[in-house]
């Protein structure tokens, strides 16, 4: 028992069961009843039929859903990065020694506080085509004639989701790459000023390397939440313009809707797959730059 007797393993133990309880009836169960569910022919007034794979075989041959992928993991592609550049640049903003610091952080965190329905109806209005705010200003500085659809047309729904979306989570980023940064000895920086290192040889010398930690945690946490985006486009564009925004987890809650339970848990266990895989290449990474360092 490699030096642990069993009553300090008894113990330790009983003060896991809490958590092992809770995850077993929160989180394992839900998952299994989905992946059992998938395999079965679950809809609303019919038998209920075992019939292995053949949901997973209707995805397949189902173009709604690999537009559905494909809007998903393009918005995590363009999301996730554009967020965290933005998350860095807040971060490194708010880790300076500048008069009213903690209103700002208060402040950095208001935007993630807001439920994801209001920030969505709040930027459905902004982006509103007859009285938004967006094609005020375009109005008012003279940059545009005419209003702008901004939610009427494929790019420009799919930007207005990324803007909205960045606006509303960047602050998430921030407050875990900020706190990855104050563990940061301030004495390496001021060696470095002494050394003569501009900010730039500072940044990629020593705030990069020491920070790579704390900014795979922050992908790895973002990219499962882009990745099953629902409320804000549910709200924002409802999957349209045609379906261009409609993503997986939202194309699996319309088979819900409708008690097609089968076919809808499919969809929930490929993206629970999509999640799975890429935290998994996140964890590798992670090992992978402690290795190196």
């Amino acid at each position: 028992m490699r030096g642990h007797t069993l009553s300090e393993l008894r113990e330790g133990y009983s003060f896991m069961l809490p958590l092992i309880v809770f995850l077993g009836c929160f989180v394992l169960l839900p998952v299994v009843g989905t992946f059992v569910t998938s395999v079965y022919q679950d809809v609303t007034f019919l038998e209920r039929k075992f019939i292995l794979f053949q949901n997973y075989r209707r995805l397949i041959g189902d173009a709604d859903f690999w537009r559905a992928l494909r809007f998903t993991l393009l918005f995590v592609a363009v999301s996730v990065p554009l967020e965290m550049l933005l998350g860095l640049s807040f971060a490194l903003l708010l880790n300076q020694s500048v008069p009213l610091r903690g209103l700002l952080r208060c402040c950095v965190l208001i935007p993630w506080a807001i439920p994801a329905a209001i920030s969505g109806r709040t930027w459905e209005l902004i982006y509103n085509y007859n009285y938004g705010l967006a094609n005020f200003l375009l109005a008012r500085f003279g940059l545009s004639d005419e209003p702008i659809n901004w939610l009427g047309s494929s790019a420009g729904a799919f930007a207005s989701v990324v803007l909205s979306d960045a606006w509303k989570t960047t602050p998430f980023i921030a407050i875990i790459l900020l706190a990855g940064l104050s563990v940061i000895p301030s004495e390496l920086y001021r060696q470095a000023k002494v050394d003569g290192a501009n900010f730039l040889y500072r940044f990629y010398r020593i705030t990069v390397p020491l920070l790579k930690p704390t900014i795979i945690v922050a992908l790895l946490f973002r990219t499962i939440d882009a990745l099953r985006i629902f409320d804000l486009i549910y709200v924002l564009t409802h999957g349209g313009p045609g379906g261009a925004t409609t993503s997986l987890s939202l194309y699996g809650y319309r088979y819900f809707l409708v008690g097609d339970f089968g076919y809808g848990s499919s969809i929930s266990v490929t993206l629970f797959v999509i999640a799975l895989v890429l935290a998994l290449i996140y964890v590798r990474l992670s090992r992978w730059s402690t290795e190196l360092t």
